[in-house]
């Protein structure tokens, strides 16, 4: 059962705070950057940059740094060479399946010279709020200003290169240029995920929450609200749920997220069903009219 009087006790640590303030940042950014990623098909990328994002972290570890540095520039290198060598849409998967796979093995390399304690290499694969302090929130904050004026700079032309890339290209949209810096934004995003839920998972955020919010609108602004909504409902109710158990905050997220969507789902299927029901009897009711 979920014990009350020990959450309650918890949410009252400064540490605790941190971590709900880090879990609230990211999931604006995580929401805002989202039905983006699921409109432009980019799911995988995320996956992607996450893993290079976990050798950048990993490194950052062996070699005594800050370990959110060191998953920034990981992620940021990724996005860059999934920018660069996967700009044709039938050639991207094969690009960021390769890129995937080289960051997870590098990064398993490197974790096997750590010598320091286990849990910072756990860590870094499923999240561990207790290593977020000021420091990391400063730069968290920080990264999360640039992601998001980046992106109000850029969205018109960028929604619009998303939803018709090909009209986009003759009306003189940079649409290579911008998928480029969609694509660290999206990187940067996904290395600040990896302290709250870790490298693995962090796709549970940066996509999880859209893709629910595309099953119950078409709309990209009431998309883009209902992500944020779904994202930091994830966020801060899988840290919240998490302290008592003393489990990894990851397995929370992943399982409030999953949850949302089914219910999304289930929300697009009733009105489909009442759709079908309301059009049936008129198609039936047509004949004997004439």
């Amino acid at each position: 059962m979920f014990d009350f009087a020990l959450t309650g006790e918890l949410l009252g640590l400064d540490f605790v705070q941190t971590a709900l303030l880090a879990a609230a940042v990211l999931g604006l950014v995580a929401g805002v950057l989202g039905p983006l990623v699921v409109m432009r098909r980019m799911s995988f990328a995320v996956h992607g940059t996450a893993e290079l994002a976990f050798t950048g972290a990993a490194g950052a570890l062996l070699l005594g740094v800050g370990v959110e540095l060191g998953g920034l520039a990981g992620a940021v290198i990724a996005a860059l060479l999934i920018g660069l060598l996967g700009g044709r849409e039938s050639e991207r998967d094969s690009v960021i399946g390769v890129i995937l796979a080289f960051g997870l093995g590098m990064g398993v390399l490197l974790l096997s010279f750590y010598e320091g304690r286990s849990a910072n290499k756990f860590g870094i694969l499923v999240g561990q709020i207790i290593t977020i302090d000021s420091t990391n929130l400063n730069l968290l904050v920080g990264a999360s200003v640039v992601v998001l004026v980046v992106l109000a700079a850029i969205y018109r032309p960028l929604l619009f290169a998303t939803v018709d890339p090909a009209v986009a290209t003759a009306r003189g949209v940079p649409v290579r240029l911008l998928s480029l810096i969609f694509a660290v934004l999206v990187g940067i995003s996904s290395a600040l995920g990896v302290q709250i839920v870790g490298a693995l998972l962090v796709v549970s955020l940066m996509v999880t929450p859209a893709a629910a919010a595309a099953r119950v609108t078409a709309s990209p602004w009431k998309a883009t609200v209902l992500s944020i909504v779904f994202a930091e409902i994830a966020a801060l109710g899988g840290i919240i749920l998490s302290l008592a158990p003393g489990k990894p905050v990851s397995a929370f997220v992943t399982t409030i997220s999953f949850v949302i969507y089914l219910v999304c789902r289930l929300i697009a299927w009733l009105r489909g069903r009442s759709s079908r029901i309301r059009v049936e009897p008129t198609a039936t009711a047509q004949p004997a009219l004439r």
